[in-house]
C-alpha cells in the first residue's frame, strides 16, 4: 500500500506542472458493442522509448480479461500495421465463477500500460481486440490511430503512474514462496508475517496445461493453495516437475507476481522400479485370498475333483495354462489402459464394474458354472472340438486357461495391500512401465498355480474319490451362486432395487425348476426350503431389526473439494470415504471397520466433517479426485485437518487403530 500511496503522491506533485502531451485516440465505440469503451494514449520519452495507456470502460455486468483467461475468454490484443515492440503491464486480476467455469479478469474500469522500444512511427496505428462478455460474449475489433507529433493536454503522466500503481509488485508480499507438484495438483505454499485475510491466486497458462480453481488453507501465517491440473483434454497433466511457472498472488490490495521453479511434491510417490515392481507382485500374491477370487479357486478344486488320477504331467500343463490365462488377463488390462489413456479416457481400477452390460455378463457366467457344479446340467463341446483340444492341448486346456482369465476379471473389484499403490503408479507411469506393472502383478497372482505347475504332487495330495466329492461340489457350487447374486445386487443403482429382487427371484425360481426336472420335486422342494431360510437370515442381518449394533449413524456429506476446503478453514477435521458397491474391499473396510462403536462415535465428533463419494458408477467429479491424489482406486480414504494440512491418505485395508490414531493426529497441537 505504501508504493501506491508514494505514486499518488507523484501524481499529485505532476499537477503543479505545466501539463505534458500526449497523443490521444479519444474514446472509441462499435456500432455492436455499446457495452465497452475504449482509449489509446501514448508519448515518446526523451530516452527513446513510447508509453502507451489503453483505457477500458465497461459497463456493469461485463468483464474483459486477463493475460491468461483461465477456461473461457480472451486476452486483449492489438495488431500492429508496423512491427513494433511492445510490452504489455497487466493489472491484479479478479476470478469469476459462472456455471462452473472460472476465469480471470477485469470488471469496470481497468487501464493497461504499455511500453513500445526501438523506432515507433510517428503514425501509431493497429487494431485493439478485445473479448467482453455478461451472459454473452462479444470480440470487438477497434481500429486506431494516434499521430505522435501532436499531443493533446491532459493528465497522461499521472494516469500512466496510476496505472503503474495497479501492477503487481516483484517482492513484499510474502518472505518465502515454493511450488510443488504431484500428480494432478499443484501446490502453491507462502508465508506471509502480516498472516492472510483473503488470499487470491492467479496462474499463468502453460502449453497444454490448464489450472482450476485453486482453495485455500491458512494455518499460522502459512497460506496452502491447492490447485487441480489438467491437460486440454480434461486428464491428469504431465509432471511439471522442473518447469517454471508465472502467478501472482493478491491479498488485501496488495499483489506480488512471481516466477519460480516447480518442484516434486515431496507426498508423491517416490519408489523406484525395483519397488513398484516388487509391490505389484505382492499384490497380485495376496488377491488370490480376496473374497473376489474365492469362486474360481473353487472350480480350479472342482475339475481336479472330477478324476480319479491325474499325471504329474496333466496337473503341470493344466495349471499352466491358468497361468497364462492370468498373465495374458492382465496384459489385456494394460492393452485397454494403453488405449483408455491414448484416448484421453479416465483411468482406473476395477471401473468395468460400472458397466451395467458388464456386470449383466459376469453375472450369466457366475450363474452357468454354479448351475454345472450343482450338476443342473454340463457344458459339453462338439465332439470334433473335444478332439482338437485332447490332441493339441492335453484334457481341454482351454477350459483351465479361461479359469485363469475369469479369476483376473473377479479379481478386479478388490484392492489388496500394495495392489493400489502399484496401479497408481501404473496409469501415471511412461507406457513400458505400466506394462511392467500389469506383468508384474500377473505373476504375483500366479504364483500359487505356478507352485503347482512345479510340484504336481501337492494336487495329487487330495483325498481319494468318493461320495464327498458330491458333497463339496454342492458347497462350491452354492458358494458360486452366492457371488453371482452378489454381482447380481450390483445392478440396482443401474435399473432400480425393484427389478433386481425380481430378476434375483425368477433366477432362483428357474434354478429350482431346473432342479425339479433334472432330480426329483423332493430334491426342489428341500433345496427351496433352503433358500428360504437363507434369504430370511439375510433379510434379517440386513434389515433394521438385525443391524442395530452395525447402523451406520455418521452424518455423511458429499465429496467435493470446496467441502475440504471450508472444513479446514473452520479448523474441523475431514475423513474421506471414496466407495462403490462393486468393492469387495470397501464392503470388507465397511463392516469390519467404519461400523464399530468407536468409530462411529469418533466420525461423529462436532469438529468432524465426514465426506463420502460414491463411484459405483463413472463420476468426473470423482475420477477427478482421485486422479489428483495419484489415486486409480477404491477404497480411497484421507484425513484432513489442523494437524494434517495435506492430508494423510490410509492403507486400502482400513483397521481401527489405523482409523483413529489419524483423526487423533489430525487436530494437531
Amino acid at each position: 500500500m505504501f508504493t501506491v500511496f508514494r505514486r499518488l503522491l507523484v501524481c499529485l506533485l505532476w499537477l503543479w506542472l505545466p501539463l505534458s502531451q500526449a497523443a490521444d485516440s479519444g474514446w472509441l465505440r462499435a456500432a455492436d458493442n455499446q457495452h465497452a469503451s475504449v482509449r489509446l494514449r501514448a508519448q515518446t520519452e526523451s530516452n527513446g522509448e513510447t508509453r502507451l495507456l489503453l483505457d477500458v470502460a465497461l459497463q456493469k455486468g461485463w468483464k474483459t480479461y486477463w493475460r491468461s483467461p483461465g477456461e473461457g475468454g480472451i486476452a486483449p490484443a492489438i495488431r500492429w500495421q508496423q512491427p513494433i515492440d511492445a510490452t504489455w503491464r497487466w493489472p491484479t486480476p479478479e476470478r469469476f465463477d459462472v456455471a462452473g467455469i472460472t476465469t480471470q479478469g477485469y470488471h469496470g474500469d481497468v487501464s493497461f500500460p504499455l511500453t513500445l522500444r526501438g523506432e515507433v512511427p510517428k503514425n501509431l496505428s493497429g487494431v485493439l481486440t478485445l473479448s467482453t462478455c455478461s451472459n454473452v460474449c462479444i470480440l470487438t475489433d477497434y481500429p486506431f490511430s494516434l499521430d505522435l507529433t501532436s499531443g493533446t493536454g491532459g493528465d497522461f503522466d499521472c494516469d500512466y503512474r496510476r496505472a503503474l500503481g495497479m501492477l503487481p509488485l516483484s517482492s513484499g508480499l510474502t518472505s518465502a514462496l515454493s511450488a510443488s507438484y504431484t500428480t494432478g495438483k499443484l501446490t502453491v505454499t507462502a508465508q506471509r508475517d502480516a498472516g492472510w485475510q483473503q488470499p487470491s491466486l492467479f496462474i499463468d497458462s502453460m502449453e497444454d496445461v490448464d489450472f482450476g480453481k485453486p482453495s485455500f488453507t491458512v494455518r499460522n501465517g502459512s497460506l496452502i493453495a491447492t490447485v487441480p491440473v489438467t491437460d486440454s483434454w480434461g486428464d491428469a497433466a504431465s509432471d511439471l516437475s522442473g518447469k517454471n511457472v508465472s502467478l501472482v498472488l493478491a491479498d488485501s490490495g496488495q499483489a506480488q507476481e512471481s516466477s519460480l521453479m516447480i518442484e516434486q511434491s515431496s507426498s508423491a510417490p517416490g519408489f523406484s522400479l525395483g519397488w513398484v515392481l516388487l509391490m505389484a507382485l505382492a499384490g497380485g500374491l495376496i488377491l488370490n485370498v480376496m473374497p473376489c477370487v474365492l469362486p474360481v479357486l473353487a472350480m480350479k478344486l472342482g475339475t481336479l475333483m472330477q478324476t480319479e488320477h491325474k499325471a504329474r504331467g496333466q496337473v503341470r500343463r493344466q495349471f499352466l495354462a491358468s497361468v497364462a490365462g492370468i498373465v495374458i488377463s492382465f496384459l489385456a488390462l494394460a492393452l485397454m489402459m494403453t488405449v483408455l489413456r491414448l484416448g484421453n479416457q479416465a483411468l482406473g481400477w476395477g471401473t468395468q464394474f460400472q458397466n451395467p452390460w458388464f456386470i449383466a455378463a459376469m453375472t450369466l457366467v457366475m450363474v452357468l458354472f454354479s448351475a454345472s457344479l450343482l450338476g443342473l446340467f454340463e457344458i459339453r463341446l462338439p465332439s470334433s472340438a473335444s478332439t482338437f483340444l485332447a490332441t493339441r492341448g492335453g484334457n481341454g486346456l482351454a477350459g483351465h486357461f479361461w479359469q485363469g482369465a475369469f479369476a483376473t476379471l473377479l479379481a478386479t473389484p478388490c484392492t489388496a495391500p500394495f495392489l493400489g499403490t502399484a496401479v497408481s503408479v501404473a496409469l501415471v507411469a511412461p507406457l513400458p512401465l505400466l506394462w511392467g506393472i500389469f506383468f508384474a502383478m500377473g505373476i504375483g497372482m500366479s504364483l500359487p498355480w505356478l507352485l503347482v505347475a512345479a510340484w504336481p504332487g501337492l494336487a495329487q495330495r487330495l483325498p481319494r474319490p468318493g461320495r464327498w466329492m458330491n458333497v463339496v461340489r454342492v458347497a462350491l457350487g452354492l458358494m458360486m451362486l452366492g457371488s453371482s447374486l452378489w454381482l447380481l445386487s450390483l445392478l440396482a443403482v443401474h435399473i432400480g432395487r425393484l427389478p433386481v429382487i425380481t430378476l434375483g427371484v425368477m433366477l432362483i425360481l428357474g434354478l429350482l425348476l431346473v432342479t425339479a426336472w433334472r432330480y426329483r420335486w423332493q430334491t426342489a422342494l428341500r433345496a427351496g426350503a433352503l433358500a428360504i431360510v437363507v434369504a430370511g437370515a439375510v433379510a434379517f442381518i440386513a434389515g433394521p431389526g438385525g443391524e442395530n449394533s452395525r447402523r451406520d449413524r455418521v452424518n455423511w456429506q458429499q465429496l467435493s473439494e470446496e467441502a475440504i476446503t471450508r472444513a479446514l478453514a473452520e479448523n474441523k477435521r475431514v475423513f474421506v470415504d471414496v466407495t462403490a458397491d462393486w468393492c469387495v474391499t470397501c464392503k470388507a473396510n465397511k463392516y469390519n471397520v467404519l461400523l464399530r462403536d468407536d468409530v462411529q462415535e469418533a466420525l461423529s465428533a462436532p469438529d468432524i466433517v465426514a465426506l463420502r463419494g460414491d463411484w459405483s458408477r463413472p463420476s468426473v467429479t470423482i475420477n477427478q479426485f482421485l486422479t489428483t491424489r495419484g489415486s486409480a482406486a477404491v477404497p480411497f480414504n484421507q484425513i484432513y485437518g489442523p494437524g494434517l494440512p495435506q492430508g494423510h491418505v490410509l492403507p486400502a485395508l482400513l483397521s481401527r487403530d489405523a482409523v483413529l490414531t489419524s483423526l487423533s493426529d489430525a487436530k494437531g497441537k
